[in-house]
């Protein structure tokens, strides 16, 4: 290999045909300057434009020549030469770093020499030495594509905002549950919202036996067997539900408030009580109907209950967790939409409140298709006042234009599946920690199962692997109608 050109931090280099060199690879780049030296990786692979070149292969086109019989004509031996000329590739390659004395520097000021320089491939363990990204909490995200590991820090995920997207059935909820088993192996508190019914087996292996996951796994499926106390519920709580979940107008609201206080003084705060206070308050007839309307919702969802023992389980399975590490699957998967979004208010709010009280250290929360269940006005709560108490939330979607541009912008890992439209791609590639040519270029190539790995995760070396297979029970899998058929 040889460096050609450089022109701002796109460094291009010749490549001949012996040299085999993938998009995502790592280079190293060497001249006389020892313990220097320039890494880049290539983002483009393209055959080299050589002047001439189109009419020499045009010639050698089966009737382009001037011998159409016989063998062709060569006393000089310059056929394998052209041949070589020919298959010569042009690496585009992005500038990550330049490594003095086994320590990087993102700077791209000094050039090595185009003549002198030595160029050879990086392998991902060095250059995971060289980044330093080791650490005491080692999670192996899949193999390379030259059979390398990719092994992160699990602390890299600790107080970030993550994303994981990608088309579908490319391995997104795969990855997740990769991230979310390990994190309750190292003894982290994760809550998932599972929308599909997917992460509920996770205890369990591909055979139906129990694995090590097994005690760790607690599954809350609302009006089952998780449900709220109306006498347990903070009054804020409530009406946050029944303002953005229900759309309650302001000044039924406030109405409301009123009613919950006196039922609260008088110690009488139950479903059938506050029906009744309801029923006969004396307010405006569109108020009532509105506060009637929001009850009957509350009371259909099957979620709250006057038993109090029936409500315990939430808080149960959070301190277990907290205490041994494990997760809360919270089974959103035969919720109505309605249903969802009380639920959820519900969780966000419990959780402030133990977290804000110390009761809980911090929370990991996985959020598959968010936009399906949170309001627009919480994405930015979640990732910043919420991520304050200690909520570190990771997004899961295949719609990435759902997620809105300053969450983006405020993302400190993505990992990024294959995308094809250029419309999501374009989304993806205005991420602060990302580059857009790194994000159209590989992930467009990237097979099934493959991830870009961006961020702090990997110290801003992009890096390509493919997820590591699991053994548990995932649930993930598409029903198929002919699949028993073939």
């Amino acid at each position: 290999m040889k460096l050609y050109k450089k022109e701002g931090n796109i460094i291009q280099i010749l490549s001949f045909p012996n040299e085999t060199v993938e998009k995502g690879d790592y280079l190293l780049i060497e001249d006389g300057d020892p313990g220097k030296a320039l890494i880049v990786q290539v983002i483009d692979v393209q055959f080299a434009n050589i002047p001439g070149i189109l009419e020499e292969l045009l010639r050698s086109l089966p009737d382009g020549g001037e011998l159409m019989q016989g063998e062709d004509f060569d006393p000089l031996e310059i056929a394998p030469h052209i041949t070589y000329i020919q298959d010569a590739r042009l690496l585009t390659c992005k500038i990550r770093a330049t490594a003095e004395n086994e320590s990087l520097s993102p700077t791209s000021s000094w050039l090595p020499s185009r003549s002198q320089s030595t160029i050879k491939k990086l392998q991902i363990p060095t250059l995971l030495k060289l980044a330093k990204i080791d650490g005491k909490l080692p999670i192996v995200l899949g193999g390379t594509k030259d059979s390398m590991l990719l092994t992160i820090d699990a602390s890299s995920l600790d107080g970030r905002l993550n994303i994981i997207t990608g088309k579908k059935e490319t391995g997104k909820s795969h990855l997740s549950k990769l991230l979310m088993l390990n994190l309750v192996r190292y003894g982290a508190t994760v809550v998932v919202f599972d929308l599909n019914g997917e992460y509920i087996s996770l205890g369990m292996t591909s055979d139906g036996k129990r694995n090590a996951y097994y005690n760790k796994i607690h599954v809350l499926t609302p009006s089952q067997n998780f449900k709220a106390a109306l006498k347990q519920l903070h009054l804020r709580v409530l009406l946050n539900i029944l303002i953005h979940a229900l759309h309650l107008p302001g000044t039924s609201a406030r109405e409301f408030r009123r009613i919950w206080r006196s039922l609260k003084e008088r110690d009488n705060l139950t479903l059938h009580e506050l029906g009744e206070a309801i029923r006969n308050c004396r307010c405006n007839h569109h108020v009532r109907d509105a506060l009637f309307s929001r009850y009957h919702a509350l009371v259909n969802s099957g979620f709250f209950t006057d038993n109090v023992a029936e409500a315990i389980l939430l808080e149960e399975g959070l301190f277990r967790a907290k205490n041994e590490g494990g997760a809360i699957i919270i089974n959103l998967r035969n919720t109505s939409s309605i249903d969802r979004q009380i639920v959820v208010e519900y969780l966000l709010g419990k959780l402030v409140d133990l977290l804000t009280s110390w009761k809980l250290k911090a929370i990991f929360l996985f959020a598959e298709e968010a936009h399906l269940y949170l309001r627009e006005t919480y994405w930015d709560d979640i990732v910043t006042r919420m991520r304050h108490f200690g909520i570190f939330t990771t997004f899961i979607t295949n719609q990435p234009d759902t997620i809105r541009q300053n969450i983006y912008r405020q993302a400190d890992n993505i990992f990024l599946f294959n995308f094809t439209n250029e419309q999501d791609l374009e989304v993806i590639s205005r991420a602060s920690r990302v580059d857009a040519e790194t994000v159209r270029s590989i992930a467009r190539d990237l097979p099934p199962h493959y991830c870009l790995a961006l961020g702090k995760i990997v110290k801003d070396f992009p890096m390509v692997a493919k997820v590591k297979a699991l053994d548990v029970k995932t649930m993930g899998e598409t029903r198929l109608f002919f699949k028993d058929m073939s």
